[in-house]
C-alpha cells in the first residue's frame, strides 16, 4: 500500500470491553509506558514507600494494613504492584512479600529499583491478578495501590480470586479511582469540576489504535464495588476517602489541588476473610 494513503487512526470511546481484550490492551500499554511512568512518577512514589494515591498519603500516615510492627513475619501479596514500591516498604518491615504485575515492562522497572535500593526485595512474578499462580489461603495480607482493580473487566472475579488466596482472618486492602470521578472530565483545571457524564454509566473507557484497544479502564459505582467484595465472601471493614493535603501541589493527570478541594480522587477499600 502506498504510504501516502495510510492514515493513522486513534479513537477514545465508552464501550464494552471483554476480559481478554482488556488484558491484551493493558499489558501492551504498560509494557510500552513502564519506563516513562517510572521517570515521571517515581520521585513522587519513592523507591520503597506505599503511597495509596495521588493525594500522597502513605501507609505510614494511614495504617490501612494495621500497625507497621505487625508486618513482621507476615506473608504479603502486592497485586498490580508496578515497580513494587509498596511491596518493598512491607519487606523492609519484616514481611515476606511477593509482588505481581500483568506487565513485564513494569517488572523490569521493579528490578531497576531493586538494583539501586538497599534491603530485601520482594519476589517478582508476572501474573494476571484474576488468575493468580498461588495456592488457596497463601497470604496474610493482600494489597494494591491503584494496581489491577480498574484495569480488569471481571472485577467481581478479581475479588473472588483475592479472597481465595487470603488466609482466614487475612486482610485485603486496595485503592482505586473514586467512583464519583467518572462523572467528571479527567482534567485538573476548573472544567474538571462540572459533571458531564452519568455516574451510573459503567461502560469502560477505551483508547483504540487501528480499531484495536490499546488501553482500557473500567468503572464501577461505589455500590457495585462494595457488592463485589461482599459477594466474594469477605467482610468489609472500612472505606477511606482521603482528602487532598494542603501541602501537596502535585498535578497528576486529572488530579490536582483544585479538584482535590472539592472531589474525592481515591477510594481505599479494606476487608477481611472470615476466620
Amino acid at each position: 500500500m502506498d504510504e501516502q494513503h495510510v492514515e493513522y487512526t486513534e479513537a477514545v470511546s465508552r464501550r464494552a470491553s471483554s476480559q481478554a481484550e482488556t488484558v491484551t490492551a493493558n499489558r501492551g500499554w504498560w509494557d510500552q509506558e513502564a519506563s516513562a511512568y517510572l521517570v515521571e512518577h517515581g520521585p513522587f512514589l519513592g523507591d520503597a514507600d506505599l503511597v495509596w494515591g495521588p493525594e500522597g498519603w502513605s501507609e505510614a500516615d494511614l495504617h490501612v494494613l494495621g500497625d507497621p510492627g505487625s508486618l513482621e513475619g507476615r506473608t504479603v501479596l502486592e497485586f498490580g504492584g508496578g515497580g513494587a514500591q509498596g511491596g518493598r516498604w512491607c519487606a523492609a518491615r519484616g514481611a515476606r512479600v511477593v509482588s505481581t504485575d500483568l506487565s513485564a515492562g513494569m517488572l523490569r522497572s521493579a528490578r531497576t529499583i531493586d538494583a539501586r535500593t538497599e534491603g530485601t526485595a520482594p519476589l517478582l512474578t508476572q501474573a494476571d491478578a484474576t488468575r493468580l499462580p498461588f495456592a488457596d489461603a497463601s497470604f496474610d495480607i493482600v494489597f494494591s495501590a491503584y494496581g489491577a482493580t480498574p484495569f480488569v473487566a471481571d472485577s467481581a472475579g478479581l475479588m473472588a480470586e483475592l479472597a481465595r488466596v487470603l488466609r482466614p482472618g487475612g486482610r485485603l486492602a486496595f485503592s482505586t479511582t473514586h467512583p464519583i470521578r467518572w462523572a467528571f472530565p479527567d482534567v485538573p483545571g476548573p472544567e474538571g469540576l462540572t459533571a458531564t457524564m452519568s455516574y451510573f454509566d459503567e461502560r469502560p473507557y477505551v483508547e483504540a489504535e487501528w480499531d484495536e484497544a490499546s488501553y482500557v479502564e473500567h468503572h464501577r459505582t461505589m455500590g457495585h464495588r462494595i457488592a463485589e467484595i461482599l459477594d466474594a465472601g469477605l467482610i468489609l471493614r472500612a472505606v477511606h476517602e482521603p482528602e487532598w493535603p494542603q501541602d501537596n501541589t502535585e498535578v497528576w493527570g486529572g488530579w490536582s489541588p483544585l479538584r482535590g478541594q472539592h472531589l474525592p480522587g481515591t477510594a481505599i477499600f479494606v476487608a477481611t476473610r472470615p476466620s
